[in-house]
């Protein structure tokens, strides 16, 4: 395999890519709003409500659902920073896996949708190159940033948490253990995942626009995750997220199989 040539495509895309503000744009705001200002307005509600509203009755039939380690956690804390550190940890950790995974579909979507619309797919089909080689270089294009990109929006989110919520909390409070798992398993299963079923959407579509769109719809299920979550019906565990991540690298890595057999120029070439 050319690797010279798979990091000439991979440069070549990520140069477009900076070049069209129709794709980085949505690739900065959505996890400035993700990381950042969902989580500050959240870490600082009690001062806006009152600390009041944090220690009623009302909470508790949502904390009556927790684990019992967690639970125990709870117990020894004020219900203001039961709030914060619930919202920062759990609530909202569904979050942090649509950043990876909307990057990763941006990305692919762009490969060669985005190729079609600037005429720039015919010249790329002709280099020589082969159909692995292009293939692996619009997979890997898209990959790499989610994770750079993904690996950022934590630390930022991290940062952004831990800071507002100091001076209730009085301590460093995130992240909680099953983090890690989310970050360093799930987080990059859910990108493969979005990244297979819209690279292989990508190459049979005609613009970024229908290809970006088709795509969006993987983020549905992170939105259910993220309802059942804030209505005590599941928690995110370590082995919840195991077992959502192995779900996810299988179904990714199949897509991106499919992608790999099916990818042929002399057919796209035909459509163009």
């Amino acid at each position: 395999m050319n690797w010279r040539a798979i990091r000439a495509i991979i440069a070549k895309d990520l140069r477009q890519v900076r070049q069209n503000r129709l794709v980085w744009l949505p690739m900065v705001i959505v996890p400035a709003i993700l990381q950042v200002v969902v989580p500050l307005a959240t870490v600082m509600l009690p001062a806006l409500a009152g600390p009041s509203e944090f220690e009623g009755e009302d909470m508790t039939a949502l904390y009556r659902a927790l684990p019992a380690d967690l639970a125990a956690l709870m117990a020894s804390l004020s219900g203001v920073q039961q709030w914060v550190y619930m919202s920062a940890n759990y609530l909202f950790a569904p979050l942090f896996l649509v950043v990876p995974l909307m990057i990763a579909s941006i990305l692919a979507a762009d490969s060669f949708a985005g190729e079609k619309e600037r005429r720039t797919l015919e010249s790329l089909l002709y280099t020589p190159t082969t159909d692995e080689e292009l293939f692996v270089a619009k997979v890997l294009g898209a990959m790499v940033p989610s994770q750079v990109i993904g690996l950022a929006s934590f630390v930022v989110y991290g940062l952004t948490v831990n800071l507002a919520g100091q001076r209730i909390m009085g301590r460093v409070f995130f992240p909680a253990t099953m983090w890690w798992p989310l970050v360093l398993w799930l987080g990059p299963a859910m990108a493969l995942l979005g990244l297979g079923a819209t690279v292989l959407i990508s190459s049979k579509v005609s613009t970024f626009m229908q290809a970006q769109q088709i795509g969006g719809l993987l983020v549905l299920p992170l939105v259910g995750l993220m309802i059942a979550q804030m209505s005590g019906v599941l928690f995110m565990s370590p082995t919840l997220i195991l077992i959502l991540g192995l779900a996810a690298w299988a179904i990714g890595a199949w897509l991106v199989w499919i992608g790999a057999r099916t990818f042929a120029r002399g057919e796209i070439i035909a459509r163009i």
